[in-house]
């Protein structure tokens, strides 16, 4: 019984298959949603690539651009030492022009210590532990890098301990900063007989060897007087919020 079941089965797939093939009409749609399946199958294994590709070439587009500005903003700081050089070569007509500062970009690792923000350890494999190095972070200084338990950490400018030599206002009048508190800075031991102002610029003097002159650090927002000498409450230009990325500079000529 089971035999003549499963011939009987056979020979109606056999008569099905053949009229399927002799059969234009019922062919026709068959082969019609055939060929729309697979169009729709390579156009969507054709889109999911083109997404693919250009989602890739985005990110070498982002990554080259990222790349770009990290070298411009390098370029720019040793442009800056360059320009200023210059001008007092024209002015003065008696600078040792000898080479271009050495200028690298260095990561953030993470903060020395929680709730210390102007304090973190710093990227750097070479690192030379008898020396100071001056931080930049787009054109303004950040603080400086000192050796901490083996390691180069950064001294934010809110540090007390991030110190270095600046020039008040248009007379230049010569100082050292440091931090004074999460918001200010302060320059001590300014001449009294130099006259300074609120809304004064301070720039990098460069004396220290830490950075070259004329780089941006803060106003002056108030002034006092202590034995002999005037101090100046800073507001920064940079913020600590956001320590990533800085420019070290290794050396100055």
């Amino acid at each position: 019984m089971n035999k003549e079941v499963l011939g009987i089965f056979f020979l109606f797939a056999a008569l099905f298959g053949a009229a399927l093939f002799f059969s234009t009409g019922l062919r026709r749609p068959i082969l019609s949603l055939s060929n729309s399946v697979k169009n729709s199958y390579h156009s969507l294994t054709e889109s999911v690539a083109q997404g693919f590709d250009e989602h890739f070439a985005q990110q070498a587009t982002i990554r080259e651009l990222r790349d770009k500005l990290k070298l411009y903003e390098e370029s720019h700081l040793i442009l800056h030492q360059v320009a200023t050089e210059l001008n007092e070569l024209f002015i003065e007509n008696n600078s040792t022009f000898k080479v271009l500062p050495q200028v690298e970009l260095v990561r953030t690792i993470s903060y020395v210590k929680f709730g210390d923000i102007n304090k973190v350890w710093i990227d750097m494999p070479v690192f030379d532990a008898s020396k100071v190095y001056g931080l930049v972070h787009k054109e303004n200084v950040a603080g400086i890098v000192v050796l901490h338990e083996g390691r180069p950490m950064a001294l934010l400018n809110g540090a007390p301990k991030s110190s270095y030599a600046v020039y008040v206002g248009e007379d230049k009048a010569p100082g050292i900063v440091h931090g004074l508190n999460s918001r200010e800075l302060i320059v001590e031991f300014i001449p009294t007989w130099i006259k300074i102002r609120v809304g004064d610029e301070v720039l990098t003097s460069g004396l220290d060897h830490l950075f070259f002159p004329g780089l941006k650090v803060g106003k002056v927002l108030s002034i006092e007087q202590s034995q002999g000498y005037q101090n100046a409450i800073i507001e920064p230009y940079y913020n600590a919020s956001n320590p990533d990325y800085f420019h070290l500079i290794r050396s100055i000529r």
